[in-house]
């Protein structure tokens, strides 16, 4: 396979010239010879701005080396309005997005080595709030792919994302292996690896910390051509992140289904594994299974609560699909708060398992407790307080808890019921194990609303430390 060095082709590799058009002209020449591989070559920093690769070429980057993305927002040429900043609308008022690393209806290409990709997100800082940054709505994605077929990224090394880490949209055919992603965690909107409108993907063996979701599948609005999100595989992973680790939903206007992850480890995370549902699309046929996850509060100008598992139908507009047959099976939980389930009205939830779950509750943070979020949405509040249950099921159909198991390792004024089901038709309970918290209250809870009872009646308000367009 012919190899196409970028300091042949010009580039410096002194970490201050705009290496651009070097690497540019690398991949057009190796797409020209019917493909090949672009070498970064090792023992150098190549500082770049927008990079567009091509068929059937192989990005490169040697251990050693590093493609470091540009802080002027000059030098990225690639650029696209997208609903990532504007609460999942494309809005032309907004700034377009920037693209690192960017591709477009390509087929057979690949990004590998175990160097490593800088997408830059010091430079796009205006404020450190503590525990959060806020940040210009114009910043780079590092990697966003567009429609492309047969794709690999093998075993790379990326840090400080400034935006969606890795996006890939209309992507068919995907393998994502041994993929470190190591963002700060104070950095909104920086999610790891986000799947949209994607087919045939399988996520594997990567280690990502990220300051929002790690892992996250959507249906954004930008592509409808593409389709639905749908044949996902994640599995072998250790995540971190402070949002979700792992999210099926939020931005999906079109439909996500048959999705498997497994084997994951999820560390100090502020939301475990999500089914969040918020927009028209609707989903089904998704499976949790053999994982450990540990989940804390936090400040609650991030999404979450500290829910290991957390399933949510309501809208974040004005219109929202239908969620069915989700399962949780044989997940281990150390958590601040309990799994969540819960819809804005009858119909929205149906079908969902949680199997051989084991849920122990404990406190070790001093952020706020006593509080669900049901973020975003536009039914009454998005935060409000509640007594922290085991496992709260509000508002759905057919849901069946089987050999789960609740253990209260430590004490708080808000731990209250193993299990609390409001409106609940079809709930099947075998095998349960565990008490209330403390004496007095009901291991299970069971009851209607009465009529014209409120919803939610104590509205927690929620400070905008970042974008309300998250």
């Amino acid at each position: 396979m012919p190899i196409f060095d970028i300091r042949a082709h010009g580039a410096v590799g002194d970490g201050r010239t705009n290496d651009a058009a070097a690497i540019q002209s690398a991949i057009d020449a190796c797409h020209a010879a019917g493909g090949g591989t672009v070498l970064v070559p090792a023992g150098a920093t190549f500082l770049t701005g927008s990079i567009e690769l091509r068929s059937n070429v192989e990005l490169h980057v040697e251990r050693g080396a590093t493609l470091a993305g540009s802080g002027d927002p000059a030098d990225y040429t690639a650029r696209l309005e997208v609903g990532a900043l504007s609460a999942g609308v494309v809005d032309q008022e907004n700034d377009s997005a920037l693209m690192l690393i960017t591709a477009r209806d390509a087929t057979n290409i690949a990004i590998t080595g175990a160097g490593t990709i800088n997408g830059a997100g010091r430079h796009f800082i205006r404020e450190d709030l503590g525990s959060i940054y806020r940040c210009p709505n114009q910043r780079p994605f590092t990697i966003f792919l567009i429609g492309v077929e047969r794709l690999v990224i093998r075993d790379v090394r990326i840090e400080d994302a400034a935006l969606w880490c890795v996006r890939l949209s209309g992507c068919e055919d995907v393998l994502v292996h041994g993929v470190t992603i190591d963002t700060d965690l104070k950095y909104p909107n920086a999610d790891g690896i986000d799947l949209d409108r994607c087919r045939r993907v399988r996520i594997s063996d990567c280690e990502i910390s990220s300051g929002d979701d790690a892992i996250s599948l959507k249906t954004s609005e930008e592509f409808p051509a593409y389709g639905i999100t749908s044949d996902v595989v994640i599995t072998n992973c250790t995540l971190q992140s402070t949002s979700s680790a792992v999210v099926v939903g939020v931005d999906a206007v079109a439909d996500i289904r048959d999705v498997i992850v497994t084997g994951c480890v999820i560390r100090s995370s502020h939301r475990g594994l999500a089914v969040n549902l918020g927009q028209e699309g609707s989903f089904e046929n998704i499976l949790f299974s053999d994982c450990i996850v540990e989940t804390r509060h936090f400040d609650r100008g991030w999404w979450g609560h500290g829910e290991p598992i957390y399933v949510n139908v309501g809208a974040w507009h004005d219109v929202v699909g239908r969620l069915k047959n989700v399962r949780f099976r044989n997940i281990l939980a150390r958590s601040e708060n309990g799994a969540y389930i819960g819809s804005d009205a009858p119909g929205l939830i149906e079908g969902v398992v949680l199997d051989g779950v084991r849920i122990e509750l404990d406190r070790w943070s001093s952020w706020p407790a006593g509080e669900y979020d049901r973020r975003p949405s536009s039914n009454g509040p998005e935060v409000y307080a509640h007594p922290t249950s085991g496992i709260h099921i509000d508002t759905a159909t057919d849901v069946t808890l089987r050999g789960c198991e609740v253990v209260w390792a430590g004490s708080d004024e808000h731990f209250a019921h193993a299990v609390e089901a409001i409106d609940v038709d079809g709930l099947v309970i075998e095998g349960l194990r565990g008490a209330a918290a403390r004496p007095g209250l009901d291991a299970v809870a069971i009851r209607r609303r009465e009529p014209g009872e409120v919803r939610h009646p104590v509205a927690v308000p929620v400070p905008l430390m970042i974008p309300a367009d998250r």
